[in-house]
């Protein structure tokens, strides 16, 4: 058995000794579980999706309709999960997203975050819309690997103080989320009239920098808070961006970037030829358009597309490690997974994340290995039916 599957047997060894896991290790289950320990504003926040939800149960119907298909004797005693990504060495193909606001599911948010990312290899990816500033967050990483994604703002002397202060930081990678220019309509938040950025959560980077502080008059107090939560909202989102824009991005940061929100083949191609080295097929979990297409069923196209000129990740839906196999199998390199370890956060806080990402590990490795593949490049979509 492989080192990442070795955590099965811990467990099975710890109940020799009446010891059970804290968390269960269905990842499906800590949704609610969850609910039970946070707010009903955090917990509509982090479960909730644009409009309907249709989007939402899409991305999980479309995960649903494959079906592995596992093959016998095929000697998988040898297995390798590790992989590398835009330059980044992973134990598995798989990556903490970016998630905002953290501390509305745990105190410790993303700082708890970033120890688990650290403790289990797994690569974080730390969002603009941080509870904490970049700086704090990649202390509390020490050496572990970590990406930047940016909400694109307005000003782009703010941008560019936030690609330098990330590059400083030791973020290796960039992401760049193309569909939240303007946040969707999102009934739980908004039957609660909730958004956690007006009420000074969320917002660490932007209070933080020195560019945003120069524009505010100063370091933020209470006596020019509500000025800067103006200036956050005149600038977090650009509508006018378009593909020309991309330039700026490489002016300004010289490792890996990566577009998150992909979802049509031609919008892969644009980015591929615009030099970008990555694409992230995503609909933010189905928080931003209602009644779109399932990412899953976005991603063959996109892979097709970029035809192997670009790095290929995935994200939206990713609860099992079943699911990271149909993923993988259908064209990503690496998957991003979000609501899970935000559950487990909530839950058990740096443990609790822990927890989701070695179920999650141990289950890839096991999956694949049943099905008769040792390492996550043999896999192809020949080894799902759907």
């Amino acid at each position: 058995m492989g080192a990442l599957a070795d955590f099965q047997n811990s467990i099975y060894l710890q109940g020799l000794g009446d010891v059970l896991p804290a968390l269960p290790t269905d990842l499906t289950k800590l949704e609610a579980l969850a609910e039970g320990v946070l707010s009903a504003q955090a917990f509509g926040y982090v479960a909730g999706s644009a409009g309907s939800e249709a989007t939402a149960r899409a991305n999980r119907a479309a995960l649903e309709r494959w079906r592995i298909v596992p093959r016998m004797l095929r000697d998988v005693a040898e297995r390798d999960l590790a992989v590398e990504v835009l330059g980044t060495r992973m134990p598995a193909p798989v990556l903490l997203a970016p998630i905002g606001v953290q501390s509305i599911f745990h105190s410790d948010g993303e700082l708890a975050v970033a120890r688990a990312a650290a403790a289990t290899g797994a690569p974080m990816v730390l969002s603009t819309a941080a509870s904490f500033s970049m700086e704090e967050v990649a202390e509390a990483n020490g050496d572990g690997a970590r990406w930047y994604q940016l909400y694109w703002p307005k000003d782009r002397d703010l941008a560019v103080s936030f690609l330098e202060r990330a590059k400083a930081a030791g973020y290796t990678a960039l992401v760049v989320t193309l569909d939240t220019f303007t946040l969707a309509w999102r009934p739980r938040d908004l039957d609660r009239a909730y958004l956690p950025f007006l009420r000074g959560i969320g917002v660490a980077n932007y209070f933080s920098d020195p560019v945003f502080q120069k524009a505010v008059g100063g370091p933020v107090t209470d006596a020019n808070r509500d000025m800067a939560l103006l200036h956050w909202i005149a600038n977090f989102g650009d509508p006018t961006l378009t593909w020309d824009d991309l330039v700026f991005l490489r002016e300004h940061w010289d490792g890996p970037i990566a577009l998150k929100g992909i979802q049509h083949p031609d919008d892969a191609r644009r980015a591929v030829d615009a030099g970008m080295d990555g694409v992230i097929v995503s609909n933010h979990g189905g928080r931003q358009v209602d009644g779109a297409i399932a990412s899953l069923d976005a991603l063959p196209a996109v892979a097709e597309a970029v035809a192997g000129r670009a790095a290929v990740l995935f994200d939206s839906g990713i609860r099992t490690g079943a699911d990271i196999v149909k993923a993988l199998a259908l064209g990503a390199e690496a998957v991003l997974v979000a609501r899970p370890y935000a559950y487990g956060l909530a839950l058990g806080g740096e443990a609790g994340v822990r927890h989701v990402l070695r179920c999650l590990m141990a289950e890839l490795e096991l999956t694949l290995a049943l099905s008769g593949v040792t390492r996550p490049g043999e896999l192809t979509r020949d080894v799902l039916m759907g």
